[in-house]
């Protein structure tokens, strides 16, 4: 298949070190068949004084790579640092908002709307269109018939589309840090521990079965999207733009292959027997978009 839509990188969502998290997005820069790249911290505003000085040097290299830099915005607003946060992000050019509170900043000029403002219905897609929204990433549990209407709606605001493809997709935000109290810490003494599970710890059940993963105060599913022969419907839905959200194995392949599928250079089963052979862990899901419970994995049929 050969589609026009956009390859994109969103933001890392994990308390990676500095230098890794430099790293990954130098060689994104460098090597990443992507056309955007989302930076900025959406999960914890405690985490941001440790990549703030890299931001300029990272922005600058992505930018001399060919890709276009969007910053996103925190997804959870419940203190005054988070505030501060959230109106330092909404003074670059290009936002992603991806809490309301961002909105204040924002109405009246161009921005996106992230997934995690949860837009589920037509009207909420136009009213945000018309106060100024130009691209909508949805969220991650929709069924096709809801992409296709809410496509359908922003297509006709002339605003793109984005659905992710590829990671652990977030299910829910609290207040409290599930890896502090994880470690018998208070999220206020934390003490950064998140940094010691690169993709989220990984949770089981009293069972012994793999259940969810938790990063800071997010949770998120235990396994990973992975949408490939899916793509050819979404882009006949008016989805415009493909996410994968960075992990810590080696997203320039992931990337690579994905471009590949889209180039039609190679079949969506070929891109699940690449993904296997990547560092990046290959167990699945697909439910949501199949009308199906999340965790689930259709086969594809290509």
């Amino acid at each position: 298949m050969t589609v026009t839509a956009n390859l994109t990188m969103g933001p890392v969502l994990f308390h990676w070190p500095e230098q890794q998290k430099r790293d990954f997005w130098f060689r994104i820069a460098d090597e990443a068949p992507v056309d955007v790249a989302y930076l900025g911290e959406v999960v914890c505003s405690k985490r941001t004084p440790f990549f703030d000085h890299s931001l300029e040097a990272v922005a600058e290299r992505l930018q001399r790579g060919g890709k276009r830099v969007v910053w996103s915005t925190l997804a959870e607003v419940v203190n005054k640092l988070d505030r501060k946060v959230i109106e330092s992000f909404c003074g670059f050019d290009e936002v992603e908002a991806n809490d309301v509170s961002a909105l204040h900043y924002l109405t009246g000029r161009p921005h996106r709307i992230g997934q995690y403002l949860n837009i589920y219905n037509e009207e909420t897609v136009r009213h945000l269109s018309n106060n100024g929204a130009t691209h909508f990433c949805l969220p991650v549990e929709l069924p096709m018939p809801a992409v296709a209407e809410l496509a359908k709606a922003a297509g006709e605001t002339g605003a793109g589309v984005e659905v992710q493809v590829f990671g652990k997709v977030s299910l829910a935000l609290s207040a409290r840090c599930y890896h502090a109290r994880a470690h018998n810490r208070t999220k206020d003494n934390c003490q950064f521990v998140c940094e010691k599970d690169p993709d989220g710890m990984d949770l089981k059940t009293h069972s012994g079965k793999p259940f969810l993963s938790v990063n800071g105060i997010q949770t998120l599913s235990e396994k990973y999207l992975t949408l490939s022969s899916e793509l050819p419907a979404l882009e006949e839905a008016g989805v415009t733009a493909f996410r994968l959200s960075p992990h810590s194995g080696d997203m320039v392949q992931v990337a690579s292959a994905y471009r590949q599928l889209l180039d039609g250079e190679i079949s969506a089963s070929e891109l699940d027997d690449i993904l296997d052979q990547t560092s990046v862990p290959a167990q699945r899901m697909n439910g949501f978009v199949h009308g199906k419970p999340g965790f689930q994995y259709v086969a594809n049929q290509s």
